[in-house]
């Protein structure tokens, strides 16, 4: 794969590759990017691992049949010293259906020096 399909503009060996193998990402956006990827690639194990303990859920079930159409990053923002949140569209495709977007504002928590997504507010 070259470009990263976080819509990085990096090569995904350069962006989220790292963080799929067992990085710490450096930031909450580069947590929230590593996750969309995950998504892309069906890998619901990176999905659980980077779920806060406090909110993951048992298992993740991920379905195949949708198509990742990309990721955009509207906002940003460090809330404090290990607290963090991220607004995002994804947008995706089921079947024959038309697109849909996923609009969400993302909170995360930095815990004993690692990023975990901790829950998001739907638009």
């Amino acid at each position: 794969m070259s470009d990263c399909c976080c819509g990085s503009g990096r090569p995904y060996a350069a962006c989220c590759e790292p963080l799929h193998a067992g990085a710490t990402a450096g930031s909450a956006e580069a947590l929230m990017r590593s996750r969309y990827s995950a998504f892309v690639l069906g890998l619901a194990d990176y999905l659980l691992a980077s779920w806060h303990p406090g909110t993951r859920p048992a298992q993740l079930t991920l379905d195949g049949g949708v198509k990742w159409l990309g990721l955009t990053i509207k906002a940003h923002q460090t809330t404090g010293p290990d607290t963090a949140m991220v607004e995002f569209v994804a947008r995706s495709r089921s079947g024959g259906a038309a697109a849909q977007r996923l609009h969400e504002t993302s909170r995360f928590v930095r815990d004993e020096g690692r990023w975990f997504y901790l829950d998001g507010d739907i638009s």
